[in-house]
């Protein structure tokens, strides 16, 4: 049935996807950072770069808002490119500002990571940027490699000679093909923060997280627990030694400056 807010929707819908071909060209979009927190030498030990587009008439918009747009209009890549040659350049600010072992995470999307060209584009920002390859990881979903498993290994085996890092995010919620995670070069699994909510309502969930926090220790991989936003969670994850973690409870995204002084005021490991 007909209703008339569903015109309303679509009218904003179209307004954003026109406004998203030119937010490039007009500086409209940013990038925030969230620091990541090694649970056990509370130390800041990364940043995961986190897209953010301010909508001239809409305000401060997160990714869910806008991205599937992206992703539909074609229009990924390219936004995708600048994030990658945004983040690596600041990444690289940092290092130089005596930040040397700060690890920057960026995500990737399907139409970006399947993108032919993509393995290029990665190794002529690196050159450009100058940045160490070795601390950089790019993050991706389960769906995203399991779509196309077969090319999605070579990519990965590509950059690992590179040394860029890989992990997986929101690791339990996809596919969680336990064959397929032991054949890719994966650094590092991420626990869903649907799962880290109820960690410490819920005895599911905490069985969840705990088997999870082994499973990628016994595979020799770091596990980071996203969004954590009290000390009862943060107690769960260190007790059970899972290796780093993000959200509120330490730090909101924050921009450039912001991220600037949370690493003067906590020291890296």
């Amino acid at each position: 049935f007909y209703s008339a807010d569903m015109s309303a929707r679509r009218l904003a819908r179209l307004t954003m996807k026109n406004g998203l071909r030119y937010a490039l060209e007009r500086n409209e979009f940013l990038l925030h950072y969230q620091p990541q927190l090694n649970i056990q030498t509370n130390h800041i030990v990364g940043a995961e770069a986190l897209l953010r587009w301010q909508h001239p008439e809409l305000g401060l918009l997160s990714p869910g808002n806008f991205v599937p747009l992206l992703e539909e209009s074609g229009l990924i890549e390219s936004v995708g490119e600048w994030v990658l040659e945004k983040s690596f350049s600041q990444a690289c600010i940092w290092h130089d500002a005596g930040f040397s072992s700060l690890r920057i995470t960026v995500n990737l999307s399907n139409r970006q990571f399947n993108d032919p060209g993509f393995i290029t584009t990665i190794e002529n920002i690196i050159k450009r940027t100058g940045i160490d390859p070795h601390l950089l990881e790019l993050e991706l979903t389960e769906s995203v490699i399991m779509r196309n498993t077969r090319s999605a290994n070579t990519a990965l085996d590509s950059l690992d000679k590179m040394g860029v890092k890989f992990s997986i995010d929101d690791f339990g919620t996809g596919y969680s093909s336990l064959y397929y995670l032991k054949r890719f070069p994966v650094d590092t699994l991420k626990i869903d923060r649907s799962f880290v909510s109820d960690v410490t309502t819920n005895p599911d969930d905490a069985a969840i997280v705990s088997a999870i926090i082994s499973m990628g220790h016994n595979m020799k991989l770091k596990v980071i627990a996203e969004g954590v936003e009290n000390n009862e969670q943060m107690d769960f994850l260190r007790a059970h030694d899972c290796d780093i973690i993000q959200g509120f409870l330490f730090s909101q995204p924050l921009l450039p400056a912001g991220m600037s002084r949370v690493l003067r005021e906590k020291s890296l490991h």
